[in-house]
């Protein structure tokens, strides 16, 4: 079993705690060190309950409060080799550096980074594992790429990136030129986007769909929900969007939950005979 929270989702800050089998990771660390800390309270965790910070890429709303955590609790920090020379502050107490294209473990957790289209150094996102179970986290992307449907197949849930609606960044504050960043190969994925991914991965495994990064300015949560389920066709029980400004609750998915489609045993000639009697 894995389970999540989010301290916040969105372009004011990200963060995510990731537990399984008594280890504990967070995933970015968007937020400062006192919010940061303040929010791990509200889900009963402690900084030193972390066993790693894994940060995502370099942008603010994914490192501020990377560096401090780090070295006020010895705290190790995961991060590609770009994301590591590129962010502003990068004076970690442990730094341990990955290939994107290479799995590592941490306490009983495997995490398989895979790289992601941003506009940043050397971004990627992260699947986890425990035993049979996979849980993703896939924000910041601006393209979903063979090779990112590929990473999330039969992952049994996720966190998806909903920025923007196309209609409300159309008419919305910003400008040309950073709608057309956003709306880029190497920007932000909107909800039409995340829709048809979701369509594409979609299976009777998949447990937990959580919609993040949300934009305040170009969406809403009710045109993200509306949107999604509009390309998956059942359980929107299922699905939740991870607010800006508050924790969630925490989601828990589970291989184990997965009940497998019994084939259905056509009947012998003996049985056809003695129903047609």
């Amino acid at each position: 079993m894995i389970r999540v929270a989010a301290l916040g989702s969105g372009s004011s800050g990200n963060s995510l705690l990731v537990q399984a089998d008594g280890t504990t990771l967070l995933v970015d660390c968007g937020f400062t060190m006192k919010e940061t800390i303040a929010r791990m309270f509200q889900l009963g965790v402690s900084p030193t309950d972390l066993d790693a910070v894994l940060i995502s890429h370099e942008h603010g709303d994914h490192v501020k409060g990377v560096g401090p955590l780090s070295r006020k609790f010895g705290t190790d920090v995961w991060c590609t080799y770009g994301t590591y020379h590129r962010a502003r502050d990068n004076r970690f107490s442990s730094v341990r550096l990955f290939h994107a294209h290479e799995p590592f473990v941490i306490g009983k957790i495997t995490v398989d980074p895979f790289p992601m289209p941003h506009d940043a150094a050397e971004p990627c996102q992260f699947v986890f594992s425990v035993g049979n179970t996979r849980f993703a986290n896939v924000t910041d992307l601006g393209a979903c790429t063979p090779h990112v449907r590929e990473k999330l197949e039969g992952v049994h849930g996720l966190v998806v990136e909903c920025n923007y609606d196309n209609d409300m960044l159309r008419n919305g504050p910003y400008p040309p030129s950073l709608q057309a960043r956003i709306r880029s190969d190497y920007g932000h994925l909107g909800n039409d986007q995340a829709g048809e991914l979701l369509k594409d991965l979609d299976h009777t495994g998949l447990q937990r769909i959580l919609l993040g990064h949300l934009s305040e300015q170009n969406n809403s949560d009710a045109q993200a929900l509306a949107t999604i389920e509009a390309h998956v066709s059942d359980r929107h029980d299922r699905i939740k969007v991870l607010a800006q400004h508050c924790c969630s609750e925490w989601f828990e998915v589970s291989a184990a939950n997965v009940v497998a489609k019994q084939p259905q045993r056509l009947p012998d000639k003996e049985e056809a005979l003695a129903a047609e009697v």
